[in-house]
């Protein structure tokens, strides 16, 4: 349901937001700490930027930081930086007759839309308290080795 892009924006930001929030970080060690292509990265990275949910700092102390707190990004701001949802507002098919969507293109608008509102309600900050409260970590805070296993963030 959600894009690949949308899981890698989320690991990043999720990543970031569990650091400390002075230290910048560069995009090699986000893509790393994530499993996230660097190449891939880099252009979701871009995005994010753009919509001000990251900054960007040059230089040998550069990299990446949120650009503000994790309780003031919701996963709805993350997903609409890199890929919104499609809102149905016509019919799929072009039908003229169809001035209202049919039911079925109806509900599935609505089931979107409950998900854009549960996404709005959620801010990075419940997925990092979640996951210290499950002890379940989430992908974006499991690093792989050398070798290939995962291993906690210490």
């Amino acid at each position: 349901m959600l894009s690949q892009t949308v899981e890698y924006a989320l690991r990043a930001m999720v990543h970031l937001a569990s650091l400390p929030p002075e230290i910048a970080h560069s995009s090699e060690a986000i893509a790393q700490r994530t499993s996230v292509p660097k190449g891939y990265l880099s252009k979701i990275l871009r995005d994010l930027v753009m919509a001000r949910l990251i900054r960007s700092r040059r230089g040998p102390n550069g990299g990446f930081t949120l650009a503000r707190s994790p309780k003031d990004i919701s996963i709805l701001d993350v997903v609409n930086a890199v890929d919104p949802f499609d809102r149905i507002r016509e019919c799929p098919l072009g039908n003229p007759a169809h001035v209202q969507l049919c039911p079925l293109h109806r509900r599935i608008d609505e089931a979107v839309a409950l998900i854009e509102s549960e996404f709005s309600r959620t801010a990075l900050t419940e997925v990092l308290e979640s996951n210290a409260k499950s002890g379940v970590q989430c992908r974006s805070l499991v690093a792989p080795t050398a070798k290939g296993r995962r291993l906690k963030r210490p």
